[in-house]
C-alpha cells in the first residue's frame, strides 16, 4: 500500500519543554494522543487506539526539539518501509512564537481525514497545556 505524508504546523503557547514532555513521554503521550501508552522491556513503545495496539520504536530524539517515533509489526520485523510519526518544535526568532510540526507518514487515511484527525488532536493537547 502507498503510504502518503502529511505535515502540518501548529501554533503552541507554551514553552518548548512544557509541549516536549506530551511529545515524548509515555504519559504525556497518553493523555492526548492515545488511549494508553506502554514501553515494553525492549524499550519499545506501544500505543492504544481504539483497542489496538501499535508498536513503535523511539528512531530518533533531541531533548525540547523534535521527537520521531517509526511504527512497526512485530510479526514483520523485517519490513522496509515505516510508517512513522514526527514531532518538531520549532520557534520563530523574531515573534518568539512556537510551532508543533506534525510528519505523519502512513497509510491509513487520506488528507482531509488527517487534517480533521490532527486537529482534533492538537486542540486536546493544546487544552491540556493551556497553549
Amino acid at each position: 500500500m502507498v503510504k502518503n505524508k502529511f505535515v502540518a504546523d501548529y501554533q503552541i503557547n507554551a514553552s518548548k519543554k512544557i509541549v516536549f514532555h506530551y511529545l515524548s513521554t509515555a504519559s504525556g503521550l497518553e493523555e492526548w494522543f492515545a488511549d494508553e501508552v506502554k514501553i515494553n522491556e525492549d524499550k519499545n513503545y506501544i500505543f492504544n487506539f481504539d483497542g489496538e495496539d501499535h508498536y513503535a520504536r523511539l528512531a530518533s530524539q533531541r531533548s525540547n526539539s523534535h521527537v520521531k517515533f517509526e511504527f512497526y509489526d512485530p510479526k514483520s520485523p523485517d519490513e522496509s518501509d515505516h510508517a512513522y510519526i514526527e514531532f518538531k518544535l520549532e520557534e520563530n526568532d523574531l515573534t518568539q512564537t512556537l510551532f508543533l510540526k506534525v510528519i505523519d507518514y502512513s497509510d491509513s487515511y487520506e488528507d482531509d481525514e488527517l487534517v480533521a484527525i490532527w486537529e482534533g488532536l492538537i486542540g486536546r493537547l493544546k487544552d491540556i497545556i493551556g497553549g
